[in-house]
């Protein structure tokens, strides 16, 4: 076909249809063929068939928590189940020079108080695995409990101490047989486990223009219920000595400090400043000594995660209830009769122990300590005529036997029991209490 002609036949093809014979014949010609529809592709996304289902909640990973012995009916577990310990009470009478390195078990009316007041982290893993809530005595601890004997006639500003150690020698063990010892001889109790919760930003705070710091509502409410829970026997005959008009209503000398407390239980925005009046009228009865014992103790020394409104860090100590609790630390205020127990915590790198705690105690300063690092006033005032008590940093070989007693009791162990197997368990950890139960011990556990 010549180019004159295409152009010709091209012309054709554009011209509108003059009749309906010529559309035929176009049609015919089949110059437009129309296009097939594509095969749709279908779609990845499904629809949401549980839509009208309830929606489950977090999956609970279940670690280190054991099977009910009632689903283990198969006679192949009947040679692993866990057996109750039979150890003796953890009693005051029981604990004397004699009776260290052996391992008691917590009574368990004052168990309850673990579970009102919380654990420790490391401690309650142990628990976790373990049969009922028990501890070994050490030397140390009955050190410890013959000065609470001396601090029970005495005001809390003269026993004002601090546990010390590397990480895992035991701080903590020996502050909660130091909360059982004093539950038991009917003490007044006030147990902090993880005062990292004080300073960590996890809790809500609201400012008080009234003490210009920050209350924190609701870990004070928190705080205020496990107080009457735990020492429910103790204040039902404790009355108020001061007159306090709160909003919702007064409270006159001679009130119950049960009154007193619902305040702050119903009230939510008032629990600050109903257990800071606590905390008062605890430093005036006469009749009960009263501790009060802190863990993650240097947390309160610490800069808190808080913020201001204008996003700059907030001290811990303009917070009210740290304030309060450093107060009692450094002597400001005291108990008649009673004592202060702090422990540090060598793990958290969060909240380290600052260069003014680390003077006070006489402790070694793990950075720079010349006269050139600035140390915050307010800071050395809150630490002064603190009193360091080291903790041993090694188990004797009698108590950590006593240790690998209790967890082969457990049938935790799937080793067989050998002197050979502790001997190697105790020179692996270099006599390091928290070492020998989860590098030693731990690694051990048939899960």
């Amino acid at each position: 076909m010549s180019l004159v002609a295409a152009l010709r036949t091209g012309r054709a093809a554009r011209a509108p249809p003059p009749s309906a014979s010529a559309g035929t014949i176009l049609h015919a010609r089949n110059y437009a063929t129309p296009a097939k529809p594509s095969n749709k592709v279908a779609s990845k996304f499904r629809p949401n068939k549980d839509k009208g289902k309830k929606k489950r909640g977090s999956r609970d990973p279940g670690a280190f928590r054991p099977m009910p012995v009632n689903n283990l009916t198969d006679p192949v577990f009947q040679s692993d189940q866990r057996v109750s310990l039979k150890l003796p009470l953890f009693r005051p009478e029981t604990i004397t020079p004699t009776s260290a390195t052996r391992a008691m078990a917590f009574p368990q009316d004052e168990s309850r108080a673990l579970k009102a007041y919380g654990l420790p982290r490391n401690i309650l893993v142990d628990y976790l695995l373990l049969a009922k809530p028990c501890s070994v005595v050490r030397e140390v601890t009955v050190k410890v409990l013959d000065d609470l004997d001396k601090a029970a006639g005495s005001s809390s500003k003269d026993t004002r101490v601090v546990f010390t150690g590397k990480s895992g020698c035991g701080k903590s063990y020996l502050m909660l047989q130091a909360v059982q010892y004093c539950l038991q001889k009917e003490w007044l109790t006030l147990y902090i486990p993880r005062a990292t919760n004080l300073v960590n930003s996890s809790t809500a705070y609201a400012y008080d223009p009234r003490t210009q710091t920050y209350g924190q509502p609701a870990f004070a409410q928190q705080l205020l219920k496990r107080f009457a829970d735990v020492n429910a026997a103790l204040i039902q005959s404790l009355t108020v000595q001061g007159s306090y008009p709160f909003e919702e209503r007064a409270i006159a000398s001679g009130t119950p400090f049960s009154d007193l407390i619902s305040i702050g239980d119903e009230f939510q925005h008032q629990a600050p400043t109903v257990l800071t009046v606590l905390l008062d009228e605890l430093t005036k009865q006469t009749r009960y000594p009263v501790l009060l014992a802190i863990d993650d103790f240097q947390a309160l020394y610490c800069m808190s995660l808080y913020r201001d409104p204008f996003f700059r860090p907030v001290k811990a100590y303009h917070l009210m209830l740290p304030r309060t609790l450093l107060e009692f630390a450094s002597g400001k205020k005291s108990f008649a009769r009673g004592a202060v127990l702090g422990a540090l915590s060598m793990q958290n790198t969060t909240f380290r122990v600052p260069l003014e705690l680390t003077e006070a105690l006489g402790l070694v300063p793990p950075g720079p300590s010349n006269p050139y690092v600035p140390r915050e006033p307010e800071l050395v005032e809150y630490a002064k005529g603190l009193r360091n008590f080291p903790v041993p940093e090694q188990l004797t070989v009698d108590e950590a036997a006593s240790i690998f007693d209790v967890w082969e009791q457990a049938k935790v162990l799937h080793l067989p029991r050998s002197d050979e197997i502790f001997l190697a368990k105790y020179t692996e950890a270099g006599g390091n209490a928290g070492k020998f139960v989860k590098n030693g011990l731990l690694q051990t556990v048939a899960m």
